[in-house]
This record gives C-alpha cells, sequence and structure tokens, in this order.
C-alpha cells in the first residue's frame, strides 16, 4: 500500500488495462498531492477542449465512443479520472472522499494543464465536480453540454430512485455487501448499459455460479472491472463513498451549500448550454432534465433512447447532437 504522499492508497497495476481493445489512448498523468491523477489527453494542444467528465462507478472508459468524433471535429479531449476511479490511485480512507476534495483535485488538473475554451460534458457525479469548475472559473469554458445528473438545491427533489441508490450502497445493504465480493462494478456495468439480463448475470453470480454473457457484455465487464481487479475490498472506497455523499444523505460530504451556489450560476450562465438526456433513466428523470433546461434561457435540449450511462450506449449519437448545436443548425 504506497504511503509516499502520506496518504494510504492502491496503484492499479497496468497490465489490468492490457486488454482494453477499445481504449487505445496512452495515459498521462497529474500528481494531485503525492496522488496520481489519470488522464487522457488526445488531440492538439491548441484546439478547442472537449473536457469529459465521468461519475460513479465508471472512469474515462465511459467516453470511448466519444472521443474520436470529437477529434474529428477538431477538439482536443481530455478525460479524468477521479481518484479512487480508473486508472488513478485509490485512496483507502474514507473519510478522505468529499465532493469538495474531488471538486478540488478537478481545478488543479484544468489548471495545470491551462485548460481554455472548454466545453464540458457532465453526468451523474461529473455533473457537480465539473460544472462547480464552470462556476468558480467561467472564463475557461465555452460551453455546457448537461446528461443526466443534478446540483443540489433547497428544492431538488430526491427521486425514489436515488433513494434506492443510496439505501443499496448503505452498510447491510445489498450493493454494499455483495459488490464486488459475489458480483463486481463490470457486472453491474453490463446489467445497467442493457448488455445483460439480471438472469444471466447478477443471478448467477450471487449465487456462486458463472454469468453468461456475450462477447460485448464481457469485454464492458472487463473494462469496468480493471481498475480495482485484484486489488480487494480497499480499492473500491472510492465507488463506495460516492452515494453515502449525496446531499440528502450527508450535505457536508456532499458540499450541499457549495452545489445551491453552483446551481444558480449555471443558470445565469451567458455561454450556450446544451441539455442531452437519456429518457430511460430511473435516477434522473427527464422530467426533471426538462425542468431543469427550462430554467436556462436559451438552453436546448436532446433526448437519446438511453439509460442512465448514456455516454456508453449512445455515445456518437451525443456528440452529433453536440456539434449540431456547435455550428448553429
Amino acid at each position: 500500500m504506497p504511503t509516499a504522499s502520506g496518504i494510504p492508497h492502491l496503484r492499479t497495476p497496468d497490465e489490468n488495462f492490457d486488454e482494453l481493445v477499445d481504449f487505445p489512448f496512452e495515459p498521462q498523468y497529474a500528481d494531485i498531492d503525492g496522488l496520481r491523477m489519470h488522464y487522457v489527453d488526445e488531440g492538439p494542444r491548441d484546439a478547442p477542449v472537449a473536457l469529459l467528465m465521468h461519475g460513479m462507478p465508471t472512469w474515462g472508459y465511459l467516453y470511448r465512443t466519444m472521443i474520436p468524433p470529437l477529434l474529428a471535429a477538431g477538439y482536443r479531449c481530455v478525460a479524468p479520472d477521479h481518484i479512487g476511479f480508473g486508472r488513478s490511485d485509490k485512496v483507502t480512507d474514507p473519510a478522505w472522499y468529499t465532493i469538495a476534495r474531488h471538486t478540488r483535485n478537478m481545478r488543479l488538473l484544468v489548471e495545470s494543464l491551462d485548460l481554455g475554451d472548454i466545453t464540458l460534458f457532465v453526468q451523474d457525479w461529473g455533473g457537480p465536480i465539473g460544472l462547480a469548475q464552470f462556476a468558480t472559473m467561467p472564463e475557461r469554458f465555452s460551453r455546457l453540454v448537461i446528461m443526466n445528473t443534478w446540483l443540489h438545491h433547497d428544492t431538488y427533489e430526491y427521486t425514489p430512485g436515488i433513494l434506492d441508490w443510496i439505501t443499496r450502497n448503505s452498510p447491510g445493504g445489498m450493493l454494499r455487501e455483495n459488490v464486488p465480493a459475489k458480483f463486481n462494478w463490470g457486472l453491474l456495468m453490463a446489467m445497467a448499459t442493457r448488455r445483460a439480463t439480471p438472469a444471466d448475470s447478477m443471478i448467477p453470480a450471487v449465487s456462486g455460479g458463472t454469468p453468461n454473457l456475450t462477447p460485448e457484455a464481457d469485454m464492458v465487464r472487463r473494462a469496468y472491472d480493471a481498475p480495482f481487479l485484484g486489488l480487494g475490498e480497499d480499492a473500491v472506497t472510492g465507488p463506495r463513498r460516492f452515494p453515502l455523499c449525496i446531499p440528502v444523505n450527508d450535505p457536508v460530504a456532499g458540499n450541499a451549500d457549495e452545489q445551491a451556489g453552483h446551481f444558480t450560476a449555471v443558470n445565469a450562465a451567458t455561454i450556450p448550454v446544451h441539455f442531452v438526456w437519456g429518457t430511460e433513466d430511473n435516477v434522473f428523470v427527464t422530467e426533471w432534465g426538462r425542468t431543469w433546461q427550462s430554467m436556462i434561457p436559451g438552453a436546448t435540449w436532446n433526448e437519446v433512447a438511453a439509460g442512465h450511462f448514456l455516454q456508453d450506449t449512445h455515445g456518437p449519437e451525443i456528440v452529433a447532437a453536440v456539434l449540431r448545436h456547435a455550428a448553429g443548425r
């Protein structure tokens, strides 16, 4: 367990990622308080930036089908992995993980790379962490793309899907007790992206059997398992913490007051704002997305027939919609 930073953490072996044939991007690393934060950085350094922010339990792999068309359109693509996820180091102290700390980490990365003319893509926890960057450094941003996420504020109504997610990931909850011991994050993502059914995946895994996955589903499973494979329970401390940091559960760890301020700043944005929403998500439902879009004058709306992880399943469609808006069509 490396401790050179003074922060106990684990580091995923590079060979865990050797079989990812659909994610050929050269890993880059930034030093954040002695911890290694991974990011993809592809495209010309003087090009407009597409900053691609992930949530839980994913990593930059989520954007694998969006990076190539964005590069073809002339963007520089930067896709970071939060500490605790992907190729980044895994801090093993639960108390280390707060939304304020994730937000600071991302600010340090943006500043160290001196990113500007940014089109920001956010989804899930990428929303609170990424939109905080716009709220506090608006001069660096040119366009916002908001996908199936939220910012906490006094009138936000947490859906049953969100409350259930907190319960399932709390001590004693089904996912807290069974992921990854009996089945794993990759298997969960294969189901969440509808490449596998519970009958083919979760049910046999929980009962000690072997999941029956298609080659595509198995490739996705392996990609989302890779960050944690062979590292044990301590390695998944970061994913464990995200659900418990939702402000309705823990307003302090969730940075609730600051999120409310960022919500106000985003709603006052004068740069283009585009909502691209997966309409089959029971966590961040379409009604909420439409309500938020209506609060921002001039914000556009596009729907995709996708669930929560729309970048994984509908990446090229998302890029095409944003490029049409950027071209004024």
